[in-house]
């Protein structure tokens, strides 16, 4: 199994280098509006809150997943250029439908130079759709 990196608090990280460093690679999960079971759900997955990532040849975020719990909900696969060789922050937006009471999401991202990163868990309450 690879290692898989987490996410750590920038706040409490001393040196300016080290936050770019665990910053650009870190997924972060964003849920937009209500959740609604058997309703569409934007959830968008941003790799790098402050600090935005390479996009070289060698270089570069080769894919980014939405998970929740144990079951993998998708997944993006970017080749190099994506972002136009430039630097940037790789954002995907995945739609999906819960079915159950609660979300339990987190996303990877696998940059080809430092491996795999892993976000903080969001934990969703999903909401019964209202009867007309």
């Amino acid at each position: 199994m690879p290692k898989v990196n987490t996410y750590v608090d920038i706040s409490e990280v001393e040196k300016e280098a080290k936050k770019d460093f665990i910053d650009r690679h870190s997924p972060f999960v964003h849920v937009e509006g209500e959740a609604v079971k058997g309703q569409k759900l934007k959830v968008k997955v941003k790799v790098g809150n402050e600090y935005s990532h390479p996009d070289d040849f060698d270089h570069y975020i080769a894919y980014v997943q939405l998970w929740d719990g144990d079951t993998l909900l998708g997944q993006a696969t970017f080749t190099p250029g994506t972002l136009g060789n430039e630097r940037g922050q790789v954002e995907v937006d995945f739609y999906i439908v819960p079915k159950s009471n609660k979300l339990k999401l987190n996303a990877m991202s696998y940059c080809t130079k430092h491996g795999l990163w892993q976000s903080e868990y969001v934990e969703v309450e999903v909401k019964e759709p209202v009867s007309a």
